[in-house]
């Protein structure tokens, strides 16, 4: 019998991602660095994000990494926060910043912020934070509207992504609840200076590595390169080819399908947010329940033999956590199995509880 399509992709990207074969003793380092790039506009998502993909780490852990420089926080593609390795986050917004400028131009037209706007900000904000000082989100925002740059409604916002895709500020480590800012030349002594080809070969080979299989559409879009950027991407790199129901998959030849499981993901995980169709994983009749209202705001996903099959919650208690699991209609409950059991309990010791 032909094995399943869908199965085929989902088991050996849960292998490809380190979900199912969580790497004994990584490093929140060596995590992000697999990954390349792992969306992180929900903080604490992403921090768990990183931590399931191995045996150990705990959420003390990965903030640590953050304040060590291990791994940092920025837009570098999609306008979407991501952590990445330090030393590649200025070779990949080489390739990707200034689309994503571009993209938000219109936006910055509404705002009345042009470039003199954001030149103005760089130089308050190098000023500010030369010699590796760092500033709080708000401390940020008042140092401009003290120089008269308006951080009304959302202008503030726009100042710090794009500053950041031009390669002037990056995520610091949290004060407290705040997120810190620091200059990126400060904050990461040691880049990859990558360029042209070699930057598209390198970008290409690890996300086919890292979550092949996948088309080159699925790395068009999760990368902000344009789809003939892409194609020439992977002519560089020469990923190995999978063709499932004549349409070709790129991934690593090495990588070996791994059993399903139970793996309790956060809401914008790689696992799903890696990809343009995502249908290998999350049928449509259900995307709906994973996306309500299509607002771009994604659940917190259980995930058996590789397909989404429910949402999960947590609630913390005093000295424990509730863990309840909701799987969609005539979906199988997980909730008793002893998969579930161990994937709640390695939730459970990543918080501390």
């Amino acid at each position: 019998m032909a094995p399943n399509p869908r199965a085929q992709l989902t088991r050996l990207r849960l292998a490809a991602q380190w979900i199912a074969r969580p790497r004994p003793g990584a490093s929140a380092a060596d995590v992000v660095r697999h990954l390349t790039a792992m969306q992180a506009q929900d903080f604490a998502g992403a921090q768990w994000s990183v931590a399931l993909r191995t045996t150990t780490l705990t959420e003390k852990h990965v903030e640590a990494a953050i304040a060590d420089r291990s791994i940092v926080r920025s837009w570098p593609m999609r306008g979407t926060l991501h952590f990445v390795a330090p030393e590649d986050l200025g070779w990949i917004l080489g390739l990707t910043g200034e689309r994503g400028m571009r993209a938000a131009a219109g936006r910055h037209r509404q705002l009345e912020l042009d470039e003199a706007d954001f030149d103005r900000a760089a130089d308050v904000a190098r000023e500010r934070l030369s010699g590796a000082r760092l500033l709080t989100r708000p401390a940020l925002l008042k140092t401009w509207d003290d120089a008269g740059i308006s951080t009304a409604g959302q202008r503030g916002a726009h100042l710090l992504v794009n500053l950041s895709q031009k390669g002037v500020l990056v995520f610091g480590p949290r004060e407290g609840k705040q997120h810190t800012f620091a200059l990126l030349d400060d904050w990461v002594t040691a880049p990859r200076r990558l360029e042209g080809d070699e930057a598209l070969g390198e970008l290409a080979r690890r996300y086919f590595a890292s979550h092949g299989p996948a088309t080159v559409r699925d790395f068009a879009w999760w990368s902000s390169l344009t789809l003939t950027q892409a194609r020439a991407a992977v002519v560089i790199a020469k990923p190995d080819e999978l063709v499932i129901d004549d349409t070709t998959y790129y991934l690593d030849a090495a990588v070996e399908p791994a059993r399903g499981g139970v793996h309790l993901l956060p809401g914008f995980d790689e696992y799903l947010l890696g990809y343009q169709d995502r249908t290998a994983a999350l049928t449509k009749e259900h995307f709906e329940l994973v996306v309500p209202g299509s607002n771009g705001m994604f659940m917190s996903t259980v995930v058996v033999d590789g397909e989404v099959i429910g949402l999960w919650r947590r609630t913390v208690k005093a000295g424990g956590l509730d863990v309840t699991v909701t799987p969609f209609a005539a979906s199988p409950d997980p909730g008793a199995s002893p998969d579930t059991k161990r994937a709640v309990a390695r939730y459970a010791k990543y918080l501390g509880l």
